[in-house]
């Protein structure tokens, strides 16, 4: 079979912080560090952190006060890290820096007395850190175009907007319109929200969509990243499948092609990637080409207070 590997794919700067971040807050306190939610969305991210000490829970009254607790990636209200304050708890945020950027956004448009539009899905960790920067009440959510035709914002205030960082880059575009063609002067971001490592997967994955009859999306279906990869494949016109571990992949289905695009969801580690090749060439044989559309040299610094020691 032909696999044709989109690049890049897989794990994003953000990503590798947050996992580095974890694994040196249980070095340098000793386990158990508490991780206030999912550190990244994959669950074999997980439980590879909670084999050396990590524990995951929901919501920071489940972490005992005298107990390390670090902050997802996908950032938090800042009522959490000010309950943590209160607590006297070491606290250790793993928000990606490109989720802090979108943050400080919302800061400067509250500010300036702006109601915020924000571009995002309902319920993800993402989106709820982001609205619980401000006050309740100052940001209104959007998921589609049909929301922002139904929008009715408060009067005489001036708009802007955010994105999450992982959506769609078209289906993000087509609302970007529709609020400019409905409210001509909101305020934008300088730079669009939708992070580099987003809009190079998604790239990647038209290109390879292509070339190949079948296409693999390899990421948790709670990740909004590996999701929209799904979306994106098939716009471009082939049969696409998301899949968390090779024994997930319907064989059938897979099989009675003669070609697999293979992608992964920037919180998917290349384990996994190797894994599913590996599982394909036992029963089938395997042609595998890269088709590398960027290359990415970022690198976020972790926290200063996990350096301290080594400094």
């Amino acid at each position: 079979m032909n696999i044709y590997l989109a690049g890049p794919r897989g794990f994003c700067a953000g990503v590798d912080r947050a996992i580095k971040i974890v694994k040196l807050a249980v070095e340098k306190y000793g386990p158990p560090v508490y991780v206030r939610h999912e550190i990244v969305h994959n669950r074999y991210v997980v439980e590879s952190l909670e084999n050396i000490g990590a524990i995951f829970v929901d919501e920071l009254d489940q972490v005992p006060s005298d107990m390390p607790v670090v902050f997802s990636a996908h950032g938090v209200p800042k009522s959490v890290p000010a309950e943590a304050e209160r607590r006297k708890m070491i606290h250790v945020d793993a928000t990606c820096p490109l989720v802090s950027k979108v943050h400080r956004e919302v800061e400067r448009h509250d500010r300036r007395d702006h109601h915020i539009i924000m571009i995002g899905h309902v319920g993800h960790p993402e989106v709820i850190g982001t609205m619980g920067q401000i006050g309740v009440g100052k940001m209104t959510l959007v998921e589609t175009v049909s929301d922002v035709e139904k929008l009715s914002p408060p009067q005489n205030s001036e708009l802007a907007y955010v994105t999450q960082t992982t959506l769609s880059v078209d289906d993000t575009a087509d609302i970007v319109a529709k609020l400019r063609e409905r409210f001509p002067n909101i305020h934008g971001p300088k730079k669009e929200d939708i992070c580099y490592a987003t809009t190079n997967r998604q790239t990647a994955v038209k290109v390879v969509a292509e070339k190949a009859e079948r296409m693999i999306i390899i990421g948790a279906p709670n990740s909004s990243n590996s999701m929209r990869l799904v979306e994106v494949a098939e716009k471009a016109g082939t049969s696409a499948r998301l899949v968390q571990r090779a024994i997930d992949i319907d064989w059938d289905w897979l099989l009675a092609a003669d070609s697999v695009s293979i992608s992964a969801g920037a919180s998917a580690p290349e384990i996994l990637v190797e894994e599913v090749i590996e599982a394909i060439r036992t029963r089938r044989g395997a042609n595998v080409m890269d088709v590398i559309t960027a290359e990415e040299n970022v690198i976020f610094k972790v926290p200063a207070v996990l350096m301290r020691d080594e400094a």
